[in-house]
């Protein structure tokens, strides 16, 4: 799948699945593809990746047909472009919490490649851009797709000024970022948690843009925020996962040779 058939499949309300990738090496890029993603998620936000290292990422990623969606380390619309040029399909913008924000994002994103003052204006609606220029920019910019991370008590309390900005996609929750912005840490099953994250699906759900919750938690919470409208699935990540099972594996392991270990500490049966 190409970015243009993701933005398809999310504008159509289709739900779109993915995970986040931490590990740059490629032995995980086969491994990925039997997942059947529709996408990746890079953390730059969190995670030290190098500006060349995630280009290759994307790229190669890409090259198997599944777009990327790269969290950038700021709301910097500048960050965006670079990313962009790196090869990311979707730019998500964290911590976002005013439409001036949303605004200097859709113009990295969806006004590519205008900066400057000639942007602004246009941005402010000083402007009217030249047909050749919109078309150009319109050809240019189709596949790109930009979603913010609504992550504190003030992104909720301006979340209809922020969803009225036009070249917004979607929005990703930030769950682990909100419920301490609401002095509830981690406490995703409160109600009144619930109730906030309730309100912003809804509000997306009405306005037809895409919604998602990064969570790390078992699939049936996934399931649960699904049934309740989200239709972004970005489920746990490649090093999240990997700890899971490792840990129980290796549990299991050592339970088991536990057994076979007599009283004075040596194997009671021998290969």
């Amino acid at each position: 799948m190409d970015s243009m058939n993701l933005k398809k499949k999310l504008k159509s309300g289709k739900r779109i699945y993915g995970t986040a990738i931490v590990s740059s090496s490629t032995k995980w890029v086969e491994v990925v593809k039997q997942a059947n993603l529709d996408f990746v998620f890079f953390d730059t936000e969190h995670i030290p990746l190098g500006r060349e290292t995630l280009s290759n990422m994307c790229t190669i990623y890409s090259s198997i047909g599944i777009p990327s969606m790269v969290r950038i380390p700021s709301p910097d619309p500048y960050n965006a472009c670079t990313t962009l040029d790196g090869g990311a399909s979707a730019i998500l913008a964290p911590y976002v919490e005013t439409a001036e924000q949303v605004r200097g994002m859709a113009g990295a994103v969806k006004y590519r490649p205008l900066k400057g003052k000639k942007l602004q204006q246009i941005l402010d609606g000083n402007e009217v851009m030249e047909e050749k220029l919109k078309n150009y920019i319109d050809e240019s910019c189709k596949d790109n797709l930009l979603f913010i991370n609504v992550e504190s008590l003030p992104a909720v309390d301006n979340l209809q000024e922020l969803l009225s900005v036009p070249g917004l996609d979607g929005v990703i929750i930030g769950p682990h970022d909100l419920s301490c912005s609401m002095g509830l840490p981690e406490e995703y099953t409160n109600p009144v948690f619930e109730e906030t994250v309730s309100g912003i699906i809804k509000e997306c759900n009405r306005r037809n843009l895409g919604i998602g919750i990064h969570l790390s938690e078992e699939p049936e919470q996934q399931v649960k925020w699904a049934r309740a409208g989200v239709n972004i699935i970005i489920h746990s990540s490649d090093v999240s996962l990997f700890g899971k099972i490792l840990n129980y594996e290796i549990s299991t392991i050592k339970s088991e040779l536990e057994d076979d270990l007599d009283n004075t500490g040596y194997h009671s049966t021998t290969i």
